[in-house]
Formats: C-alpha cells, structure tokens, sequence
C-alpha cells in the first residue's frame, strides 16, 4: 500500500541524546538539507551542561532544534512537534517542553534498567502512562544499526556511533528532505576513513529505507519551500525592502 503524504505548513523538531551521540552533526545537516530545499528556517543547538558529564545523565544531554516552514519564520520555537530521543536521559530533560499531541521517537534499545535508574526512572516511561497524549514511534536505532552494518568488519561499538546517520535517515524520510549535500558532506569528512564513511552512509540509507519500508511511520511529511521576497544582488537588485502599497 503507498503511504500518505501530508502536507504541513511548518514544523519543529528537536533531536536530543548523550552528548557522544553526534546530535549537533544530525541536526546541522538536517539543517542544510532544509535549507537547499528552500524553508525558512531558525535553529537551537543546545550543549551539555558540562562538558565530561557521565554518559546516560541528565547534565549530559545535548540537543538541536530546528524550526522550519513555506514561511518566513522569526524563532526557533518553544515547543517541540517532534522530539528524537536516544536515551532515557534525552527523553526525561525534554518532555516538559512538549505540547500533548506531539511526536516522540524513542530509542528503545536504550532503555534498559542501569539508563533508567541513572536518571531516577524507577518504572520504564514508555510503558507506565508516562507518554500517554503523544504520539510514540518506539525505533530500536541502535540495533538496526548495527544490523545494517553487519559485515562491514567494524567492531559493534564503532558500529553503534553510527546510529545517529540512522535517524538522520529515518527523519529525512519522513520530512522529504533532500539526501545529496549529506551524502557529499559525508563523503568529504571521512575521505580518509573508507570504513567510517561505508558505515556513515549504509546507516543514514538504512534509515532512510526504514522509513519508506515500515508500517510503524504510515504518513511522511511536506513542507513546500518559502515564499520569501529575494534579497537584492549586485546584478539583480530585486526589491527590498518589499513594496507596501
């Protein structure tokens, strides 16, 4: 059965996780993508509170949030329409800033027993009514991950790191984002890092594929480019600011 578009006028997503779980990296290049595709768009990178915090903790959570619209747009926004957490420490920093209705994608592979009593779960938040009023897409990231990498001779921690590109993947599919200044990004950064940059992209296509394949996301996403007047030019001096008669 094809799956559904839906179209949105304008969207908030925030990704959030340990602060080793690369979410600058994915949310900067779920920026560009959503820039060369023409949004308007406002950003909020968020950087752990301190700096070596133990992984798993609450002081250790870093986060990125992007606002995007076929409008022009001032804020990053205030609350989130969609939250992307890794782990139970992402999920619990996060949820008060959600409004009841929102999208929440947790990676279950996660939450074991140690990552929830880190951070003063003493019953699994996504069975005990917790997450009752949103919308929960239970996504185990980290071990799809690693099942897509299998074979790619990485040791399964190194294969772990990749996780990010997975849901970088799964989000782009989602929204409709464009995949080829990533891919080029990508092959850039780690040129000299063939296994990495094999793992980086079998993830981020994996994700990717994910969501096209799954019966869990039913519906992606549309938001057309901006309207925007055109910034003037040495050769085009265009109209700015735009006539108000």
């Amino acid at each position: 059965m094809a799956k559904q578009t839906e179209q949105l006028d304008r969207v908030i997503i925030r990704f959030a996780g340990d602060s080793g779980d690369g979410m600058q990296l994915t949310g900067d290049r779920f920026t560009q993508e959503t820039a060369s595709f023409g949004n308007d768009l406002s950003t909020l990178p968020n950087f752990p509170a301190e700096i070596r915090a133990p992984a798993g903790t609450l002081p250790g959570v870093s986060s990125f949030q992007l606002h995007f619209a076929d409008h022009d747009i001032m804020t990053p926004g205030d609350a989130p329409d969609v939250l992307v957490a890794m782990n139970p420490a992402a999920l619990k920093a996060n949820l008060g800033d959600l409004p009841r209705g929102a999208t929440v994608i947790v990676n279950t592979d996660e939450f074991t027993k140690r990552s929830l009593a880190r951070v003063g779960y003493a019953v699994d938040p996504l069975t005990d009514g917790t997450l009752d009023g949103f919308h929960v897409s239970a996504v185990g990231l980290t071990s799809m991950t690693v099942a897509a990498l299998e074979g790619s001779g990485l040791s399964k921690k190194d294969a772990q790191r990749a996780k990010n590109m997975f849901a970088l993947g799964l989000l782009s599919w989602m929204y409709n984002r464009p995949t080829e200044g990533t891919t080029s990004f990508l092959r850039s950064k780690f040129a000299s890092k063939p296994d990495i940059l094999a793992a980086n992209l079998t993830a981020f296509r994996a994700g990717w594929n994910f969501g096209e394949t799954t019966e869990d996301f039913a519906v992606s996403y549309e938001i057309k480019p901006a309207k925007l007047p055109r910034a003037p030019t040495a050769t085009s001096p265009g109209t700015w600011p735009p006539p108000t008669g």
